[in-house]
């Protein structure tokens, strides 16, 4: 399993190469900005169609870091699903898969913007949650610490060997990580955008997403 350590408030956490964080300790898994169903909300809004596949990707790669770690706790960072709708129009055969994901395990979703009120597909809702030292909310709070938080799909360009290289990345400073967007149909917002770079610290670091995980000072 290719993994970046590193720590938050005491905490030691791994940042998986797929996008989502683990904690070890509290054999917990974090994954931000599922945005399931995204392909559907596009269409209804009168979009070009997307190949309907994402949903069905999004969760096969979460039940591969779920094998993977065998977490007994699940975070779902907010923005899960696409819109209101999406959670109508998710198939039997989605709606089966996260049924056995959450089998045997504490799942919790966290509202996002995108998010709607409660919805029937088990586990439990919250808007933002406390575990040990560390909150978990979709939105950072500036004047937070300890803080794990998604939304702004982060991702890092630097440049290697001659060539630009663009990634879906975590943040992360000595009070707070930002997750990368988990969702197969998720763009990301430039770490030199103000809102990034205003939030992280001047030593935050960047975790490339991949194959192989990079890890670089935060590009800005």
């Amino acid at each position: 399993m290719n993994i970046v350590n590193f720590t938050l408030a005491g905490a030691q956490l791994a940042a998986l190469a797929s996008g989502a964080l683990w904690w070890p300790e509290k054999s917990l898994l974090c994954v931000s900005d599922l945005h399931l169903g995204k392909a559907d909300r596009i269409v209804r809004k009168g979009g070009a169609p997307l190949p309907p596949y994402e949903t069905h990707d999004t969760l096969l790669r979460l039940s591969g870091d779920l094998y993977q770690t065998n977490a007994k706790i699940v975070i779902c960072l907010g923005d899960s699903f696409d819109d209101l709708g999406a959670t109508f129009s998710l198939s039997e055969d989605d709606k089966m898969m996260i049924a056995r994901l959450q089998s045997g395990r504490r799942w919790i979703w966290v509202e996002g913007n995108h998010d709607p009120g409660p919805i029937e597909l088990g586990g439990t809702h919250h808007s933002a949650v406390n575990i040990g030292p560390l909150a978990f909310r979709h939105i950072a709070m500036p004047s937070e610490e300890a803080e794990i938080s998604g939304h702004y799909h982060p991702k890092a360009r630097i440049f290697a060997r001659g060539r630009a290289i663009s990634r879906p990345a975590f943040l992360y400073d000595d009070v707070r990580v930002v997750l990368p967007a988990y969702g197969t149909y998720t763009g990301g917002l430039d770490t030199t955008s103000k809102a990034l770079s205003t939030l992280m610290r001047v030593d935050a670091r960047a975790i490339l997403t991949g194959k192989t995980p990079l890890t670089v000072p935060m590009p800005r």
